[in-house]
C-alpha cells in the first residue's frame, strides 16, 4: 500500500513455492493512489524480484487464478477475450516506462471499445 508504507508481499517467495501471484492496482482513495498497471508491473519487477514475463502474467492470469476463474486471464483458441493492445515497441516498456499511456486498443468480449 502506498500510503501505509506496509511492506510489499513476498511475491518471489510465493512464486517459488508454487503459489499463484496476482498483480493489480487496488486503486482506492485510502491506501493506493494508482490505477496504472504499468506502475504495478514495474513495482513487481523492480521491488518484488519478478521477471518481466512473470509480472506480465501475474496481472491477468494471476488475478483470474486468485479469483478461482480458470476461464479468463489467458489467451486460448475459443476462449472469451478481453484484450488490451499496447502501443509500445517491446513488452519491457511496461516496466521501463511506468505510468506512461500505452493503450492503443481495448477489446471487450471480442468487440473493440477503444
Amino acid at each position: 500500500d502506498l500510503s501505509t508504507r506496509a511492506p510489499l508481499a513476498p511475491a518471489r517467495d510465493l512464486l517459488d513455492a508454487g503459489a499463484a501471484v496476482a498483480i493489480a492496482s487496488n486503486c482506492n482513495p485510502g491506501t493506493s493512489y494508482t490505477s496504472a498497471m504499468s506502475f504495478c508491473v514495474a513495482t513487481a519487477v523492480l521491488q518484488m524480484h519478478l521477471s518481466l514475463a512473470e509480472a506480465i502474467r501475474a496481472a491477468p492470469r494471476g488475478g483470474a487464478l486468485a479469483l478461482r476463474r480458470s476461464d479468463v486471464g489467458h489467451l486460448a483458441v475459443g476462449a472469451r477475450a478481453d484484450l488490451h493492445v499496447l502501443d509500445a515497441p517491446a513488452a519491457i516498456h511496461l516496466a521501463y516506462r511506468p505510468g506512461m499511456p500505452l493503450t492503443h486498443q481495448v477489446w471487450r468480449a471480442g468487440v473493440r471499445q477503444l
